[in-house]
């Protein structure tokens, strides 16, 4: 099986999927698209992220996307943190050219419901991308929640989260904490949701749902079979 993760930053692709992308490595082919900059928001008002800080964060995604077992780490440079002030239809042209390129049968995003506009912005432009005309390959489209966003959006941004698909990382999950610690400045101290103690107790909180030991959640949004 071919699988596409868009993910609006670097790092939202682990901290989505990583446990489950990690798994489908091992039977299928992986490819990770990251549509934007990812750092340039920390920055003052008309400041712009030192190139070096980019090119340090690319490397880093490359690595955890090794970790992770994607045969390729592709990027857009998307303005971080401004999706919305670009136009949609652009947006939308990355993607579609990703899916030309790799031809993935299921492709995971963000959540439509998540409290960073640019997670809001990649749902619509995946939707977009992957509209069911004659000759799509992508059948399954899948939203992840995203720790530190999904959540802090308190059900009050658009729909809340409500998973329906359950993957089983119990043999992944150190994988994904190690694509994580891949982002040396991403990761967080405990109560952070993006620690790794927060990301553990939140696959033992899925696992537990469905009856396993850890798990990560999807909507499934589109399935055609």
């Amino acid at each position: 099986m071919k699988t596409l993760v868009v993910a609006a930053h670097p790092d939202d692709e682990v901290l989505g999927c990583g446990g489950t992308a990690a798994g489908l490595s091992e039977s299928g082919d992986l490819w990770i698209g990251i549509l934007g900059e990812g750092v340039a928001a920390r920055y003052g008002l008309g400041e712009e992220a030192p190139k070096a800080d980019l090119e340090r964060l690319k490397s880093q995604a490359e690595r955890a996307g090794k970790i992770l077992g994607a045969k390729e780490v592709v990027f857009a440079s998307l303005p971080d943190n401004r999706f919305d002030t670009v136009a949609m239809l652009d947006i939308v042209k990355v993607i579609e050219k990703w899916i030309k390129d790799f031809g993935p049968e299921v492709v995971y995003t963000h959540h439509n419901g998540d409290l960073n506009v640019d997670h809001s912005a990649t749902f619509r432009a995946v939707l977009t991308a992957t509209r069911p005309m004659i000759g799509e390959t992508v059948r399954d489209v899948y939203a992840f929640e995203i720790a530190s966003s999904t959540e802090w959006a308190f059900q009050s941004i658009g729909q809340p989260f409500h998973p329906n698909t359950f993957v089983d990382v119990t043999a992944t999950i150190d994988r994904k904490i190690e694509a994580l610690e891949a982002y040396t400045g991403e990761v967080r101290e405990f109560p952070h949701p993006r620690s790794p103690d927060a990301l553990r107790a939140n696959a033992k909180r899925w696992g537990a749902a469905v009856g396993v030991q850890a798990a990560e959640a999807f909507e499934l949004i589109r399935a055609v079979r």
